[in-house]
């Protein structure tokens, strides 16, 4: 990865002199001081505490220290849970933190899960942040389960609806509130996929899920034993099928971090990734020329390369 700082297993920092920026204590490996952290434990008592719980064992939210911590945030980078934190945090009053005080958060999160500490405090600057990255979680044996539905099927019920969800940001901003009684009354009046979860959940909320299902429920593609909708078996093996598979769960990891901006502008570049992994896969296995009168797609040929 390019970039000035890397945060190995015990929050360690290579400094390369190109950077042009202050060492962080490299010799120490400390990437914020005792103070900063100091300033975060103050906030987090005011802003956190209800949902993380005071000792940061986690209530309503999950748990913010030690193995549960690492689990959920390693591999990723300290600009991302900065991000998430002034940007989404908390639910009920989010986008007031400056991104001081999310530094100050993230110095006492570190603290709290036996990072050492240096002499200098966190920068709050995207660049560092971004090529700070902190240890990675260990693999969890996956289980396996049969497939349930065929490829369409997984497709029209997961993927598809979730996908349109993040397309409506082009045109919708999530952050506008809805109108009152503007819920559900398309041409039609019947269930929209775009106002799922209108009325429940915040619209950046109903982004955040819609990603997050792309992104993980893309490896189900490669699930063994899946049959396309004309009962051809899926691809699973072949290596252009398992590419198309990385691409769409890295398209809505994309689409999540963009969501997590709350930005409709950074979303809707984002689309431009979703629609690609779609039509790469669809241009191979999908959308085949030919067909006859009674199978005019040519649903008889997918699935084929």
């Amino acid at each position: 990865m390019n970039g000035c700082f890397n945060l190995s297993a015990f929050l360690t920092i290579a400094v390369a002199v190109a950077c042009g920026v202050p060492a962080l204590d490299a010799q120490q490996g400390g990437v914020y001081s005792t103070a900063q952290a100091g300033r975060g434990q103050q906030l987090y008592q005011i802003r956190c505490t209800a949902c993380h719980g005071a000792a940061m064992g986690g209530g309503l939210a999950p748990p913010l220290t030690g193995s549960p911590f690492i689990a959920a945030w390693g591999g990723r980078t300290a600009w991302q849970l900065a991000s998430k934190i002034r940007n989404t945090m908390p639910p009920d009053d989010s986008g007031k933190l400056t991104l001081e005080q999310a530094g100050e958060l993230v110095a006492y999160l570190l603290q709290k899960s036996n990072f050492p500490a240096g002499r200098a405090d966190l920068p709050v600057d995207e660049k560092i942040l971004s090529t700070i990255v902190l240890p990675g979680k260990p693999a969890v044996a996956a289980l396996a389960f049969p497939p349930a539905g065929n490829l369409a099927q997984l497709m029209r019920g997961i993927l598809f609806p979730s996908s349109n969800m993040i397309f409506n940001v082009q045109s919708n901003d999530p952050g506008v509130p809805v109108p009152a009684g503007a819920i559900g009354q398309g041409a039609s009046q019947s269930f929209s996929w775009v106002d799922w979860g209108a009325g429940i959940y915040k619209g950046w909320e109903i982004v955040d899920y819609a990603a997050i299902a792309v992104a993980d429920s893309a490896p189900l593609l490669l699930t063994p034993g899946r049959r396309c909708e004309n009962g051809r078996p899926v691809p699973v093996d072949r290596p252009d099928w398992i590419r198309f598979t990385q691409e769409m769960a890295e398209a809505g990891r994309v689409a999540y971090r963009a969501s997590q901006s709350r930005s409709q502008e950074a979303v809707s570049e984002a689309t431009n990734q979703l629609a690609d992994s779609c039509l790469h896969c669809h241009e191979v296995y999908r959308d085949k020329r030919g067909g006859s009168d009674r199978d005019p797609s040519n649903k008889a040929a997918r699935c084929l390369p």
